[in-house]
């Protein structure tokens, strides 16, 4: 089941971070990583039952790029336009979220199977940031994607799907094809299809 996250009022970013955070925080019980683990460790199938309901929407297709810097855990700094060249796959997740830990295993093999065409950034939204998502990377060892972070969840106000995960597929141009709201099986044929069109231009 995606996890719920709501966008207030009139109240300062920080704020807005932090009832964000707490709000989906209730939705899955808890943001310590370790109880969803199990969960990660689901069958293919079970996942697909459970954490892979997805919906595909294409009704921001033509959609800017937002105006948005993530950053790394060691300081490095990149807006999103700095990808523009190749098609960009934006993954809004974090390591409290049962659906968006099934998704990374196969986001990183996404990644590496299209090096030179699509570019698959993986964001995080936990509060911690860095604290905790650098270790957990470290502990997955993934070979193709790197652990930015959004500190301010700028992407996920921008975005305000009120879902994690969230995923928005741009093409070469920074125009927004289509974004995935809840978990996927990025590892299926139903995602080259969905891919095709905008990795072949």
């Amino acid at each position: 089941m995606p996890v719920i996250l709501s966008r207030p009022s009139k109240i300062s970013l920080a704020a807005v971070a932090l009832l964000a955070g707490s709000l989906a925080i209730s939705a899955c019980d808890r943001q310590s990583a370790a109880p969803e683990q199990p969960e990660a460790e689901a069958s293919d199938a079970e996942a697909k039952e459970s954490g892979f309901n997805g919906t595909l929407d294409i009704s921001q297709r033509g959609a800017e790029m937002p105006d948005v810097e993530i950053v790394l855990p060691d300081g490095t700094t990149k807006k999103l336009a700095d990808f523009k060249g190749k098609a960009v796959l934006v993954n809004l997740w974090a390591t409290w979220c049962g659906p968006c830990v099934l998704e990374m295993p196969m986001l990183d093999e996404l990644a590496g199977r299209y090096p030179d065409k699509l570019e698959v950034l993986t964001v995080s939204q936990d509060l911690d940031g860095a604290e905790v998502v650098a270790p957990w990377f470290k502990e997955k060892g993934f070979t193709n994607l790197e652990p930015w972070l959004d500190p301010q969840n700028e992407l996920g106000f921008d975005y305000a799907t009120q879902v994690l995960p969230t995923t928005v597929l741009y093409d070469a141009q920074g125009k927004e094809v289509w974004r995935m709201i809840g978990g996927h099986d990025w590892s299926g044929a139903r995602t080259e299809a969905m891919l095709a069109d905008t990795l072949a231009e």
